[in-house]
């Protein structure tokens, strides 16, 4: 069985893949913003989940979450689930939270970033982003192309562990609206194969899946000289380097 961290796990996608890990018999560590929202993970901490707490809008906090699962001992997977749709705080919960955990969190053996098709539209250029937040100047589809480019960068730099990236499709959580046209399940099944299955094919790194199969990304996702770049702007601003 693995121990599986889940990065916004209160709601949406990241609380169903705890819930089905934990049924499965897994080691669950849940993650929610603040302590207030502890409340919607008690069931899963019932079940045997642990529970660590930070807004990951604040580079401070993620640090401190970071801290805290090292604490509760090696993780053998994470899953950056967590995400916002829109506002100024896009860049640092969707890009920079996901590479502070990266470089921070004791090294795993699966890397799972939640990434979108909308990854397609967004802009490879790295010019004019503010990372910490206090003006928009990201959008949700360049955050997207930034995460798959980040796990896409793990895979090449990290040859023992298995990183990939996966759109989950437009499916109806808070965020997806309850509208959305995509499969509520097959949106966390590739997410939950990815991080504890022994198929071969899971058993791969520096993918881009949708519904437990590899499509194409963008094509700056893969090319180095935009992925060094990526990771030299953030660790820059993080003072933080992936080593």
């Amino acid at each position: 069985m693995a121990r599986v961290f889940i990065t916004g796990s209160a709601d949406g996608l990241g609380r169903a893949t705890a819930d089905t890990l934990l049924h499965e018999g897994h080691e669950v560590i849940v993650h929610t913003r603040n302590t207030e929202r502890l409340a919607a993970v008690k069931d899963l901490v019932h079940r045997g989940a642990s529970a660590v707490v930070g807004d990951l809008a604040d580079a401070g906090q993620t640090r401190d979450v970071a801290a805290q699962v090292n604490r509760l001992g090696s993780a053998d997977v994470v899953i950056h689930n967590a995400g916002v749709y829109s506002g100024a705080q896009v860049l640092p919960v969707n890009v920079v939270a996901p590479y502070l955990f990266t470089a921070l969190i004791q090294r795993p053996r699966r890397l799972i970033y939640l990434s979108s098709g909308m990854h397609h539209g967004g802009r490879d250029t790295l010019a004019g982003l503010d990372w910490s937040g206090t003006r928009p100047t990201g959008s949700y589809s360049d955050s997207k192309l930034f995460v798959a480019t980040l796990a896409l960068a793990v895979a090449r730099l990290w040859p023992d562990v298995h990183s990939n990236a996966v759109d989950p499709g437009w499916v109806p959580t808070r965020m997806g609206g309850l509208g959305a046209p995509d499969d509520l399940r097959l949106g966390h099944l590739t997410q939950e194969w990815l991080a504890t299955s022994d198929d071969p094919a899971a058993l791969t790194s520096g993918g881009y899946w949708h519904h437990q199969q590899r499509r194409e990304p963008h094509t700056a996702a893969r090319d180095v000289t935009f992925q060094t770049g990526l990771l030299d702007a953030l660790a820059g601003y993080t003072a933080t380097t992936l080593k």
